[in-house]
């Protein structure tokens, strides 16, 4: 019994590996989901460093705009010197 088990799962598995739509499909599946996840992983490294090299330099244009309207408050606010 033992003997046809071991047989019957040895051939049902030599079928599944050497059966050519199941290599094709599983090859092609697996080129598709390596070629999205690099994609996605290039996506990921040009975004990351482009969205923090944006935010950063916003917040330093946007500190700089507000030290500067900080100083013509503070000049607005003192008498004209002749």
């Amino acid at each position: 019994m033992e003997d046809n088990l071991r047989a019957s799962l040895s051939a049902s598995v030599a079928d599944a590996l050497t059966d050519p739509a199941i290599d094709s499909v599983s090859g092609a599946s697996l080129m598709v989901f390596l070629v999205i996840a690099g994609l996605g992983l290039a996506m990921a490294l040009i975004y990351v460093p482009l969205r923090l090299f944006l935010t950063i330099t916003a917040r330093t244009r946007r500190l700089r705009l507000l030290q500067r309207i900080r100083r013509l408050r503070e000049e607005l606010g003192q008498p004209i010197q002749s």
